[in-house]
């Protein structure tokens, strides 16, 4: 088997969203796994949606989530240059040869003809295709035409009878009538290169085995393989990847403002939990395990687990995985990545940030959840009495003064202030008063953090605020119950 050689060759269109970062992730993927090399062109023809920085943007986005490029723009390589525009002066050569061997042909049709075709097409509900109107013109109406400058495109000239069949990895043999087949345009009036006639020629001269991309390029396949076929070339190794939607009926797009690689970094998933769940958008792994590292990844990823059908963007999912990464980091790790979110709201100097890392560790989903959970700490919301009705707990505002009025003498009775006195404290008044531990406990935790939700039990956040602070919270929960 050839070396495998892979390439992503996206246009710098704007930020990376989740489906051309899984098409990069696939493509990187399956040329690791069989030594092979990972190939970055980037194709900026389209000067019209063309963004400035859009290229940094790709060389960031796939740095971070690990796909390396063995060639590239900003690397050189054997087969350069791998920016489209640097490779303009060949394309026009390569269509002449095949209007040369009778596989494609000068079109001379301007605008209001094309326009008009197209009209009557739709109009006689025929899907709208060019009509061939100059692929029999002799050589001297040709040669005629180029001499008085008339501006002309270069069409590929399809087969009308018969069928074409291609293979693809993913969704098997696919034939098709070519009879449906447009003569698309190979060369423009301006003599560049079109997207599909530039990635065919692209990819031979790179030496690409394998192409992978989005299935709405299936359609088009068929004729890639002919223009193949025209020119002597070996066609690649097809894999062809249903989308990533929103919903049910919705693609996520760039246009729709749908999350991009940076937008969830931003909103506090790590990259290595992100680039997980882009692996499992459309492709399963043989087992049951569904965490896997990037070189995991590169092991066990297999084409044959790739998915006919369209894969759903499940923020829920992506949540659990990157709650699962964050549970694997040690606890150093966590708290290192953890301060800087605690220090947005949290700036009491003495604030014992390891304790807080461990409360906060098993309880964390988001990095970017840490602000609102740790607001407390400097300064006690306004809370709702309300809060202290809890069914499950059954205390309300009744019962909640009379536990916080037995819990208050005992806690101002203790010498020592940490995390085990005040348990002991506390479970000993549980005891003495033969009540079930959330009658004391839930009051304490909603005293002293005015929250509902918190990263730690009652007893934690007692040991965290320090005991003048605990004492003080304690006895503003009587006077708002009372």
């Amino acid at each position: 088997m050839a070396k495998v050689r892979t390439r992503f060759a996206p246009s710098p269109t704007g930020y990376m969203h989740v489906g051309n970062l899984r098409t990069a992730l696939y493509a990187y993927l399956l040329a690791k796994k069989y030594d092979g090399d990972f190939i970055l062109r980037i194709e900026d023809t389209d000067r019209e949606r063309y963004v400035e920085g859009a290229v940094d943007i790709i060389y960031d986005t796939l740095r971070k989530a690990g796909l390396i490029w063995d060639e590239g723009p900003d690397i050189g390589g054997d087969y350069g240059p791998y920016i489209q525009s640097e490779r303009m002066g060949m394309f026009k050569g390569y269509a002449e040869q095949l209007v040369e061997s009778g596989h494609a042909y000068y079109c001379f049709c301007d605008k209001d003809r094309l326009e008009e075709l197209r009209k009557i097409q739709q109009a006689s509900g025929i899907a709208p295709k060019y009509d061939g109107h100059c692929k029999h013109l002799s050589k001297e109406e040709i040669q005629e035409k180029l001499d008085a400058g008339i501006p002309y495109v270069i069409r590929q000239k399809c087969p009308t009878e018969g069928t074409t069949t291609f293979h693809d990895e993913v969704f098997g043999d696919i034939t098709v009538d070519n009879s449906v087949l447009d003569d698309q345009i190979l060369i423009k009036a301006d003599g560049m290169p079109t997207y599909n006639f530039a990635n065919v020629v692209d990819d031979h001269l790179m030496g690409i085995t394998h192409v992978i991309r989005g299935n709405e390029y299936l359609s088009s396949t068929p004729k890639y393989n002919l223009l193949y076929e025209a020119f002597g070339w070996e066609p690649p190794v097809y894999i062809h990847c249903s989308p990533v939607m929103k919903n049910a009926t919705e693609k996520l797009s760039k246009r729709n403002g749908d999350a991009s690689f940076e937008d969830l970094i931003k909103k506090g998933y790590l990259t290595e939990a992100v680039v997980n769940y882009i692996a499992l958008l459309g492709w399963a792994p043989k087992g049951e395990e569904e965490i896997f590292t990037l070189p995991e990844l590169i092991q066990e990823f297999d084409v044959s687990g790739i998915s006919k059908s369209p894969a759903i963007f499940d923020t829920q999912k992506l949540k659990a995985i990157n709650a699962e990464y964050i549970r694997r980091m040690s606890l150093d790790e966590f708290e290192e990545m953890a301060t800087p979110y605690i220090r947005q709201t949290c700036k009491k100097e003495d604030v014992d940030l390891r304790l807080l890392a461990e409360m906060l560790h098993p309880r964390c989903e988001l990095f970017t959840d840490i602000p609102e959970q740790v607001d407390f700490i400097d300064k006690l919301p306004d809370y709702d009495i309300a809060m202290y009705t809890h069914k499950k707990m059954k205390t309300n505002a009744e019962t909640a003064l009379v536990a916080l009025k037995e819990t208050l003498p005992v806690l101002e009775g203790l010498n020592e202030w940490n995390m085990d006195s005040i348990h002991n404290a506390l479970f000993e008044l549980i005891g003495k008063l033969g009540v079930k531990n959330g009658y004391i406990l839930w009051p304490v935790r909603v005293a002293v953090s005015g929250k509902q939700f918190t990263p730690g039990g009652g007893i934690e956040i007692c040991d965290l605020l320090g005991k003048e602070e605990t004492l003080r919270r304690i006895q503003i929960g009587i006077e708002k119950l009372s």
